[in-house]
Protein backbone atom coordinates (compact mmCIF):
# COMPACT_ATOMS: atom_id res chain seq x y z
CA UNK A 1 0.00 0.00 0.00
CA UNK A 2 1.26 3.47 -0.92
CA UNK A 3 0.26 7.02 -0.23
CA UNK A 4 1.43 10.32 -1.72
CA UNK A 5 2.85 12.32 1.19
CA UNK A 6 3.99 15.95 0.90
CA UNK A 7 7.76 15.99 1.16
CA UNK A 8 8.10 12.22 0.66
CA UNK A 9 6.44 11.46 -2.65
CA UNK A 10 4.96 7.99 -3.06
CA UNK A 11 5.48 6.39 0.34
CA UNK A 12 5.19 2.57 0.71
CA UNK A 13 3.75 1.53 4.05
CA UNK A 14 5.56 -1.17 5.98
CA UNK A 15 4.08 -4.62 6.47
CA UNK A 16 1.15 -4.51 8.90
CA UNK A 17 1.89 -5.91 12.35
CA UNK A 18 -0.16 -6.44 15.49
CA UNK A 19 0.76 -5.68 19.08
CA UNK A 20 -0.51 -8.01 21.82
CA UNK A 21 -3.16 -6.66 24.18
CA UNK A 22 -2.47 -7.69 27.78
CA UNK A 23 -4.13 -5.83 30.63
CA UNK A 24 -1.71 -7.04 33.30
CA UNK A 25 0.59 -4.13 34.24
CA UNK A 26 4.36 -4.31 34.07
CA UNK A 27 5.93 -5.63 37.26
CA UNK A 28 9.20 -3.75 37.31
CA UNK A 29 8.02 -0.23 36.47
CA UNK A 30 4.97 1.89 37.22
CA UNK A 31 3.90 3.36 33.89
CA UNK A 32 1.39 6.14 33.34
CA UNK A 33 0.22 7.41 29.96
CA UNK A 34 -0.75 11.07 30.14
CA UNK A 35 -3.99 11.05 28.17
CA UNK A 36 -5.54 13.58 25.79
CA UNK A 37 -9.17 14.65 25.64
CA UNK A 38 -11.34 14.20 22.56
CA UNK A 39 -13.06 17.36 21.37
CA UNK A 40 -16.69 17.34 20.28
CA UNK A 41 -16.41 18.10 16.53
CA UNK A 42 -19.82 19.81 16.61
CA UNK A 43 -18.97 21.91 19.66
CA UNK A 44 -17.63 25.45 19.59
CA UNK A 45 -13.99 24.70 20.28
CA UNK A 46 -12.70 27.90 18.72
CA UNK A 47 -9.80 29.55 20.59
CA UNK A 48 -10.94 31.04 23.88
CA UNK A 49 -14.25 29.16 24.01
CA UNK A 50 -15.14 26.78 26.88
CA UNK A 51 -14.05 23.25 26.06
CA UNK A 52 -16.67 21.06 24.39
CA UNK A 53 -15.63 17.45 24.97
CA UNK A 54 -16.77 14.19 23.41
CA UNK A 55 -17.01 12.29 26.68
CA UNK A 56 -17.79 8.88 25.17
CA UNK A 57 -14.68 8.94 22.98
CA UNK A 58 -12.56 10.44 25.76
CA UNK A 59 -13.45 7.62 28.14
CA UNK A 60 -13.14 5.00 25.42
CA UNK A 61 -9.55 6.09 24.90
CA UNK A 62 -8.81 5.64 28.60
CA UNK A 63 -10.18 2.12 28.40
CA UNK A 64 -7.75 1.54 25.51
CA UNK A 65 -4.84 2.59 27.73
CA UNK A 66 -5.96 0.45 30.66
CA UNK A 67 -6.44 -2.52 28.31
CA UNK A 68 -2.69 -2.40 27.65
CA UNK A 69 -1.85 -2.45 31.36
CA UNK A 70 -0.95 1.24 31.58
CA UNK A 71 -2.15 3.63 34.24
CA UNK A 72 -3.68 6.95 33.19
CA UNK A 73 -2.38 10.36 34.21
CA UNK A 74 -5.36 12.59 33.58
CA UNK A 75 -6.14 16.30 33.54
CA UNK A 76 -2.48 17.02 32.82
CA UNK A 77 -0.80 19.15 30.15
CA UNK A 78 -1.48 16.39 27.57
CA UNK A 79 -5.19 16.99 28.22
CA UNK A 80 -4.55 20.66 27.35
CA UNK A 81 -4.52 22.07 30.85
CA UNK A 82 -3.60 25.75 30.57
CA UNK A 83 -4.11 25.41 26.79
CA UNK A 84 -7.87 25.18 26.36
CA UNK A 85 -9.26 22.72 28.91
CA UNK A 86 -11.09 25.00 31.35
CA UNK A 87 -11.81 24.10 34.97
CA UNK A 88 -15.46 23.18 34.38
CA UNK A 89 -14.46 20.56 31.81
CA UNK A 90 -11.49 19.48 33.92
CA UNK A 91 -13.74 18.69 36.89
CA UNK A 92 -15.93 16.54 34.68
CA UNK A 93 -12.88 14.80 33.25
CA UNK A 94 -11.53 13.94 36.69
CA UNK A 95 -14.85 12.57 37.92
CA UNK A 96 -15.69 10.67 34.77
CA UNK A 97 -12.22 9.15 34.39
CA UNK A 98 -12.10 7.97 38.00
CA UNK A 99 -15.61 6.51 37.74
CA UNK A 100 -14.69 4.69 34.51
CA UNK A 101 -11.58 3.24 36.16
CA UNK A 102 -13.75 1.36 38.64
CA UNK A 103 -14.61 -1.07 35.86
CA UNK A 104 -10.93 -2.06 35.76
CA UNK A 105 -9.94 -1.83 39.44
CA UNK A 106 -9.07 0.74 42.09
CA UNK A 107 -9.24 4.26 40.61
CA UNK A 108 -6.61 5.44 43.09
CA UNK A 109 -4.21 3.00 41.42
CA UNK A 110 -5.35 3.24 37.82
CA UNK A 111 -5.74 7.00 37.44
CA UNK A 112 -3.99 9.99 38.95
CA UNK A 113 -5.12 13.50 38.11
CA UNK A 114 -3.48 16.89 38.01
CA UNK A 115 -4.34 19.41 40.72
CA UNK A 116 -3.22 22.95 40.02
CA UNK A 117 -4.30 26.56 40.25
CA UNK A 118 -5.41 27.31 36.69
CA UNK A 119 -9.00 28.03 37.76
CA UNK A 120 -7.74 30.97 39.83
CA UNK A 121 -5.69 33.14 37.43
CA UNK A 122 -6.11 36.09 39.76
CA UNK A 123 -4.50 34.36 42.77
CA UNK A 124 -1.96 37.00 43.73
CA UNK A 125 -0.47 35.79 47.02
CA UNK A 126 0.66 32.54 48.58
CA UNK A 127 -2.49 32.05 50.64
CA UNK A 128 -4.74 32.44 47.59
CA UNK A 129 -2.55 30.04 45.61
CA UNK A 130 -2.63 27.49 48.43
CA UNK A 131 -6.42 27.74 48.59
CA UNK A 132 -6.69 27.26 44.83
CA UNK A 133 -4.54 24.14 45.02
CA UNK A 134 -6.63 22.88 47.95
CA UNK A 135 -9.84 23.16 45.92
CA UNK A 136 -8.43 21.09 43.09
CA UNK A 137 -6.88 18.49 45.41
CA UNK A 138 -10.31 18.05 47.02
CA UNK A 139 -11.89 17.54 43.60
CA UNK A 140 -9.38 14.82 42.70
CA UNK A 141 -9.58 13.04 46.05
CA UNK A 142 -13.37 13.14 46.23
CA UNK A 143 -13.42 11.40 42.83
CA UNK A 144 -11.22 8.62 44.23
CA UNK A 145 -8.20 9.29 42.02
CA UNK A 146 -4.58 9.80 43.00
CA UNK A 147 -3.21 13.35 43.17
CA UNK A 148 -0.52 14.83 40.96
CA UNK A 149 0.42 18.31 42.17
CA UNK A 150 1.05 20.25 38.99
CA UNK A 151 3.39 23.17 38.64
CA UNK A 152 1.51 26.46 39.04
CA UNK A 153 1.87 29.48 36.77
CA UNK A 154 0.46 31.62 39.56
CA UNK A 155 3.05 30.37 42.06
CA UNK A 156 5.86 30.88 39.55
CA UNK A 157 4.75 34.50 39.14
CA UNK A 158 4.37 35.25 42.86
CA UNK A 159 7.14 33.25 44.58
CA UNK A 160 10.23 35.22 45.57
CA UNK A 161 12.42 32.19 46.22
CA UNK A 162 12.53 28.53 47.31
CA UNK A 163 11.04 29.34 50.70
CA UNK A 164 7.75 30.34 49.11
CA UNK A 165 7.50 27.04 47.23
CA UNK A 166 8.27 25.15 50.44
CA UNK A 167 5.61 27.10 52.31
CA UNK A 168 2.88 26.31 49.80
CA UNK A 169 3.78 22.68 49.13
CA UNK A 170 4.24 21.87 52.82
CA UNK A 171 0.63 22.88 53.39
CA UNK A 172 -0.56 20.84 50.41
CA UNK A 173 1.03 17.66 51.73
CA UNK A 174 -1.15 18.01 54.81
CA UNK A 175 -4.29 17.96 52.64
CA UNK A 176 -3.49 14.74 50.80
CA UNK A 177 -5.00 11.48 52.00
CA UNK A 178 -2.23 9.41 50.38
CA UNK A 179 1.25 10.10 48.93
CA UNK A 180 1.21 12.42 45.92
CA UNK A 181 3.21 12.82 42.73
CA UNK A 182 5.02 16.13 42.29
CA UNK A 183 5.30 17.49 38.75
CA UNK A 184 8.24 19.58 37.59
CA UNK A 185 7.34 20.82 34.12
CA UNK A 186 10.13 22.55 32.23
CA UNK A 187 9.73 25.88 30.47
CA UNK A 188 10.00 24.18 27.05
CA UNK A 189 6.52 22.80 27.83
CA UNK A 190 5.27 26.02 29.42
CA UNK A 191 7.38 29.21 29.28
CA UNK A 192 5.37 30.60 32.20
CA UNK A 193 7.08 28.08 34.50
CA UNK A 194 10.61 29.39 34.03
CA UNK A 195 12.54 29.46 37.30
CA UNK A 196 10.28 27.00 39.09
CA UNK A 197 11.38 25.98 42.60
CA UNK A 198 12.85 29.43 43.08
CA UNK A 199 15.75 29.79 40.66
CA UNK A 200 16.46 29.93 36.91
CA UNK A 201 19.60 27.89 37.65
CA UNK A 202 18.63 24.23 37.31
CA UNK A 203 21.13 23.02 39.92
CA UNK A 204 19.90 25.53 42.49
CA UNK A 205 16.28 24.68 41.69
CA UNK A 206 17.09 20.97 42.03
CA UNK A 207 18.59 21.50 45.47
CA UNK A 208 15.46 23.33 46.62
CA UNK A 209 13.27 20.59 45.12
CA UNK A 210 15.24 17.85 46.88
CA UNK A 211 15.15 19.70 50.19
CA UNK A 212 11.35 19.77 49.99
CA UNK A 213 11.11 16.08 49.09
CA UNK A 214 13.48 14.92 51.82
CA UNK A 215 11.49 16.90 54.38
CA UNK A 216 8.24 15.20 53.29
CA UNK A 217 9.41 11.86 51.88
CA UNK A 218 6.58 9.85 53.46
CA UNK A 219 4.02 12.03 51.67
CA UNK A 220 5.62 11.78 48.22
CA UNK A 221 4.96 8.75 46.01
CA UNK A 222 7.21 10.11 43.31
CA UNK A 223 8.30 13.03 41.19
CA UNK A 224 7.49 13.51 37.52
CA UNK A 225 10.27 15.43 35.81
CA UNK A 226 9.87 16.93 32.33
CA UNK A 227 13.11 18.79 31.65
CA UNK A 228 14.35 16.75 28.64
CA UNK A 229 17.78 16.40 30.28
CA UNK A 230 18.78 12.76 30.69
CA UNK A 231 21.92 13.37 32.78
CA UNK A 232 20.06 15.65 35.17
CA UNK A 233 17.30 13.09 35.64
CA UNK A 234 19.77 10.31 36.47
CA UNK A 235 21.45 12.51 39.09
CA UNK A 236 18.11 13.55 40.56
CA UNK A 237 16.90 9.96 40.72
CA UNK A 238 19.98 8.94 42.67
CA UNK A 239 19.44 11.78 45.17
CA UNK A 240 15.81 10.96 45.99
CA UNK A 241 14.93 9.44 49.37
CA UNK A 242 14.42 5.70 49.46
CA UNK A 243 10.92 4.80 48.32
CA UNK A 244 10.31 7.96 46.27
CA UNK A 245 9.97 7.12 42.59
CA UNK A 246 11.32 9.08 39.64
CA UNK A 247 8.67 9.15 36.91
CA UNK A 248 10.41 10.15 33.73
CA UNK A 249 8.65 12.79 31.71
CA UNK A 250 11.46 12.88 29.16
CA UNK A 251 9.78 12.22 25.84
CA UNK A 252 13.18 12.26 24.10
CA UNK A 253 15.17 9.78 26.21
CA UNK A 254 12.61 7.52 27.90
CA UNK A 255 13.93 4.10 26.73
CA UNK A 256 17.33 4.44 28.40
CA UNK A 257 15.92 6.18 31.47
CA UNK A 258 13.29 3.50 32.05
CA UNK A 259 15.84 0.75 31.45
CA UNK A 260 18.21 2.28 34.00
CA UNK A 261 15.54 2.53 36.69
CA UNK A 262 13.06 5.36 36.13
CA UNK A 263 9.34 4.76 36.16
CA UNK A 264 7.23 6.55 33.54
CA UNK A 265 4.61 9.27 33.24
CA UNK A 266 4.72 10.25 29.60
CA UNK A 267 2.59 12.04 27.04
CA UNK A 268 4.11 9.97 24.26
CA UNK A 269 2.70 6.80 25.88
CA UNK A 270 -0.74 8.09 24.80
CA UNK A 271 0.34 7.62 21.19
CA UNK A 272 2.55 4.53 21.53
CA UNK A 273 0.65 2.58 24.18
CA UNK A 274 0.77 -0.83 22.44
CA UNK A 275 4.52 -0.61 21.80
CA UNK A 276 5.24 0.84 25.25
CA UNK A 277 3.34 -1.96 26.97
CA UNK A 278 5.13 -4.62 24.92
CA UNK A 279 8.50 -3.05 25.71
CA UNK A 280 7.77 -2.92 29.45
CA UNK A 281 6.80 -6.60 29.48
CA UNK A 282 10.01 -7.40 27.61
CA UNK A 283 11.99 -5.44 30.19
CA UNK A 284 10.25 -7.40 32.96
CA UNK A 285 11.33 -10.64 31.31
CA UNK A 286 14.90 -9.40 30.90
CA UNK A 287 15.20 -8.38 34.54
CA UNK A 288 13.93 -11.75 35.74
CA UNK A 289 16.01 -13.86 33.33
CA UNK A 290 18.57 -16.13 34.97
CA UNK A 291 20.61 -16.67 31.84
CA UNK A 292 22.83 -13.71 30.90
CA UNK A 293 22.58 -14.36 27.18
CA UNK A 294 18.80 -14.44 27.39
CA UNK A 295 18.82 -11.28 29.44
CA UNK A 296 20.89 -9.47 26.81
CA UNK A 297 18.65 -10.77 24.02
CA UNK A 298 15.58 -9.41 25.78
CA UNK A 299 17.21 -6.06 26.50
CA UNK A 300 18.08 -5.80 22.82
CA UNK A 301 14.46 -6.60 21.96
CA UNK A 302 13.32 -3.85 24.36
CA UNK A 303 15.59 -1.35 22.60
CA UNK A 304 14.38 -2.46 19.18
CA UNK A 305 10.73 -1.99 20.11
CA UNK A 306 11.22 1.53 21.42
CA UNK A 307 13.90 2.90 19.07
CA UNK A 308 11.50 3.85 16.24
CA UNK A 309 9.05 5.32 18.76
CA UNK A 310 11.75 7.74 19.92
CA UNK A 311 12.17 9.06 16.37
CA UNK A 312 8.41 9.55 16.26
CA UNK A 313 8.34 11.17 19.69
CA UNK A 314 11.11 13.61 18.89
CA UNK A 315 9.11 14.74 15.87
CA UNK A 316 5.87 15.11 17.81
CA UNK A 317 7.64 17.02 20.60
CA UNK A 318 9.82 19.22 18.41
CA UNK A 319 9.88 22.95 19.16
CA UNK A 320 7.64 24.62 20.02
CA UNK A 321 7.31 21.60 22.32
CA UNK A 322 4.03 22.66 23.92
CA UNK A 323 2.25 21.96 20.62
CA UNK A 324 2.98 18.24 20.94
CA UNK A 325 -0.69 17.61 21.78
CA UNK A 326 -1.58 18.13 18.11
CA UNK A 327 0.50 15.14 17.02
CA UNK A 328 -0.90 13.02 19.85
CA UNK A 329 -4.48 13.72 18.81
CA UNK A 330 -3.63 13.30 15.11
CA UNK A 331 -2.44 9.74 15.76
CA UNK A 332 -5.51 8.96 17.86
CA UNK A 333 -7.64 10.05 14.91
CA UNK A 334 -5.60 8.04 12.39
CA UNK A 335 -5.98 4.97 14.61
CA UNK A 336 -9.76 5.26 14.91
CA UNK A 337 -9.90 6.26 18.57
CA UNK A 338 -11.93 9.34 17.62
CA UNK A 339 -14.01 10.33 14.65
CA UNK A 340 -12.57 13.79 13.95
CA UNK A 341 -9.19 15.46 13.94
CA UNK A 342 -10.47 18.21 16.21
CA UNK A 343 -9.13 19.65 19.46
CA UNK A 344 -10.35 22.02 22.14
CA UNK A 345 -9.12 25.57 21.59
CA UNK A 346 -8.75 24.80 17.88
CA UNK A 347 -5.29 23.35 18.59
CA UNK A 348 -5.42 20.96 15.60
CA UNK A 349 -4.13 23.90 13.56
CA UNK A 350 -0.93 24.21 15.64
CA UNK A 351 1.19 21.98 13.37
CA UNK A 352 1.81 22.15 9.63
CA UNK A 353 0.71 19.61 7.05
CA UNK A 354 4.37 18.72 6.42
CA UNK A 355 4.83 18.04 10.15
CA UNK A 356 1.75 15.80 10.23
CA UNK A 357 2.89 13.95 7.11
CA UNK A 358 6.18 13.14 8.82
CA UNK A 359 4.31 11.99 11.94
CA UNK A 360 2.22 9.66 9.74
CA UNK A 361 5.35 8.18 8.14
CA UNK A 362 7.19 7.71 11.44
CA UNK A 363 4.14 6.15 13.10
CA UNK A 364 4.02 3.64 10.28
CA UNK A 365 7.74 2.91 10.67
CA UNK A 366 7.16 2.24 14.38
CA UNK A 367 4.27 -0.13 13.65
CA UNK A 368 1.79 2.21 15.30
CA UNK A 369 -0.88 2.50 12.62
CA UNK A 370 -3.35 -0.02 13.97
CA UNK A 371 -5.41 -0.17 10.77
CA UNK A 372 -3.34 0.96 7.80
CA UNK A 373 -6.32 1.17 5.42
CA UNK A 374 -8.20 3.46 7.82
CA UNK A 375 -5.08 5.57 8.47
CA UNK A 376 -4.41 5.98 4.73
CA UNK A 377 -8.05 6.85 4.05
CA UNK A 378 -8.03 9.51 6.74
CA UNK A 379 -4.65 10.90 5.73
CA UNK A 380 -5.80 11.20 2.13
CA UNK A 381 -8.93 13.03 3.31
CA UNK A 382 -6.79 15.50 5.28
CA UNK A 383 -4.59 16.07 2.27
CA UNK A 384 -7.62 16.61 0.04
CA UNK A 385 -9.07 19.20 2.40
CA UNK A 386 -5.76 21.03 2.09
CA UNK A 387 -5.86 20.96 -1.71
CA UNK A 388 -3.54 17.99 -2.24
Amino acid sequence: MRIELPGFGSYPLREQGNWPVESAPARGRVAYAAAHVVADPLGDNTPGSPAAVDWDATLRFRRHLWSHGLRVADAMDTAQRNMGLDWAATQQLIRRSAAEARSFGDPATLVSCGAGTDHAPGAADLDAITQAYAEQIETVQSAGAGVIIMASRQLAAVASGPQDYHRVYSKLFGLADRPVILHWLGEMFDPNLAGYWGSPDVDAATNAFLELIHAHAAQVDGVKVSLLDEDHEVRLRAALPEGVKLYTGDDFNYPSLIKSGSHALLGIFDAIAPAAAAALRTLDAAESADDEAERERLLTAYDEILAPTVTLSRKIFEAPTYHYKTGIVFLAWLNGHQDAFAMVNGAQSARSLLHLSEVFRLADQAGLLADQELAVRRMRALLAVNGL
